[in-house]
């Protein structure tokens, strides 16, 4: 661990959703436009080794990094803000602490002796925790403690933190984000709730060193006093974070409320650089007022959940913001698409995205969303599965070959144009064996994919196990399917485009998981400037 490396860690109390993720990676935007060097971690207390195997209803999105580690959705914030990319190591769960001290009992490392949670588990979360910071790369790092204080889950994250600041001292400090409620019965804010998750953070040993408060209505003077006298914290340390009309505003609440000053000020950091924000700020005027509007379909089998999508949904706010145009959603689940209801469900569309997923559940509302995108030469894009359907409805409408499927949702269909990977095919295990992270894609010369990327090779990320058949490939290809993008290492398909069509492309990785607010993905700025191509059309 380097001497010179400052940790920070964000707590939460009174109830979770509060946004640690949005405070964390709004802080670090800050302090990295000050010119500091700066990574966040996500410490999750559940028992799963990863989110990897979790249904989205339970965790929402699975975020992939380059690294290939299935990861909480809140890494995708974090690269969202600081434009940089994170990795296994910026993403911890107990099932993993546990494992790895399990491991290591069986391996013999602790001579002996009984395995316990103090000091075991403890120095385990402790060594995770400092990863980042013995790389020499970064000045903060900045951790964020999944779930509230008081859960049972939490409490040996808590009390690692606790030992942690205890051998820091000056080098680290504790945010503590909490809810003040607003009663409309009597017109009050209320400050015990956050009184009382303080003082369940003073009983496990840690006394917070800034409070920043989730609240509807402004904080008045009384008010933060009170707050800092009850809470043991300084007047100046009583942070408002005041609900914003969307997450890329809180950088620039936080810094009106200077809560990167305070910390710097804690830490012992020099101030002495004015945060660069204009082109932040540049991104929410564009956001705030779009010249023109689209109305684009997601469909997919966890729309009740937007969080399944949430990657999706921001790269559309980032192709928004960089094309000036308002970006509306449509979230249509696949169940509910029938032959006889598409144009209710569709009609007034300028694109349509059929989006990634796993399972036969909603597979015929997706293959009916194709058909209709590509005959009605809508703006299409087809992620991962939503390539793969697209691949299907192709084989079925086009090249002629009745009731192609995959493997995956038919195992005995006549034309399995979509099958499991080769290497796959002997894996029993389901955690962590899919084809994960970054892969190297070629492009055809001329095609709607170089077009868009202007290059000939590009790397992208994946999370999948079912492939175009090669088998396959020359019939599509002869009924019109462009291959257009192929990984080198494997010969598998990675992009899929058709002629005489404005904008329909299927790609097998997640382009979603590499936007960012300055770095909007070029898939979805395409995307979205045919979709307004379309509106405009049909003004």
């Amino acid at each position: 661990m380097s001497e010179s490396t400052k940790y920070i860690f964000v707590t939460g109390g009174v109830t979770s959703s509060l946004g640690k993720g949005i405070i964390s990676a709004s802080l670090a935007s800050l302090l990295q436009s000050r010119g500091y060097s700066v990574t966040i971690q996500k410490l999750d207390p559940y028992i799963n080794v990863d989110p990897g195997t979790l249904n989205p209803y339970e965790h929402g999105e699975c975020f992939v990094t380059e690294d290939g580690a299935e990861t909480d959705l809140d890494l995708g914030h974090y690269e969202r803000f600081l434009n940089r990319p994170t990795s296994k190591a910026n993403n911890v769960t107990t099932g993993r602490i546990y494992l790895n001290v399990i491991e290591k009992e069986r391996r013999g490392e602790f001579l002996g002796k009984t395995v316990q949670v103090i000091p075991h588990i403890t120095d385990e979360i402790k060594n995770h925790i400092k990863i980042l910071g013995q790389s020499g790369e970064y000045e903060i790092v900045i951790t964020e403690i999944g779930g509230t204080v008081g859960d049972i889950e939490a409490l040996p994250y808590i009390e690692a933190v606790r030992q942690l600041k205890w051998e820091l001292g000056e080098s680290a400090l504790v945010i503590h984000l909490t809810l003040i409620p607003y009663l409309s019965a009597t017109g009050e804010l209320k400050t015990k709730p956050t009184q009382h998750s303080v003082k369940m953070l003073q009983e496990s040993g840690v006394q917070p060193d800034i409070l920043v408060c989730r609240t509807e209505y402004p904080l008045g003077d009384d008010l933060r006093k009170k707050l800092a006298l009850f809470c043991n914290v300084k007047k100046d340390a009583v942070i408002e974070s005041i609900n914003a009309e969307t997450i890329y505003a809180v950088p620039i609440l936080m810094r009106n409320e200077k809560l990167d000053e305070a910390v710097l000020k804690r830490l012992k950091l020099p101030s002495n650089q004015d945060p660069d924000l204009a082109q932040w700020k540049e991104f929410l005027y564009r956001l705030k007022f779009p010249k023109t509007e689209v109305q684009i379909g997601l469909i997919g089998k966890y729309v009740e959940l937007k969080d399944s999508y949430k990657s999706i949904a921001e790269s559309f706010i980032h192709a928004g913001a960089h094309t000036e145009v308002s970006v509306n959603i449509r979230w249509i689940h696949s169940e509910t698409l029938q032959p006889d209801t598409l144009e209710e469900s569709l009609g007034g569309l300028h694109g349509i995205l059929v989006a990634p997923g796993f399972g036969e559940r909603g597979f015929h509302g997706k293959l009916h969303a194709v058909q209709y995108a590509r005959t009605r030469k809508i703006p299409f894009l087809g992620i991962c599965l939503g390539m793969q359907i697209a691949v299907i409805e192709f084989a079925r409408n086009v090249t002629g070959l009745e009731n192609a499927s995959s493997t995956e949702f038919h195992p005995d269909n006549p034309y399995p144009v979509i099958d499991l990977m080769e290497d796959q095919k002997k894996i029993t295990d389901k955690g962590g064996t899919m084809r994960l992270g970054a892969w190297k894609c070629r492009l055809k010369p001329d095609s709607l994919a170089h077009t868009i990327y202007k290059r000939t090779e590009i790397s992208e990320r994946h999370r999948h196990r079912y492939e175009l058949n090669n088998a396959y490939r020359k019939p599509l290809e002869d009924s019109g399917l462009i291959l257009s993008g192929i990984n080198p290492d494997k010969d598998l398909v990675e992009i899929i485009e058709i002629k005489d069509h404005p904008f329909f492309i299927g790609v097998q990785f997640h382009p979603e998981y590499k936007s960012t607010v300055y770095n909007p993905h070029p898939l979805f700025v395409h995307f979205v400037k045919a979709a307004d191509q379309l509106a405009r059309l049909n003004e």
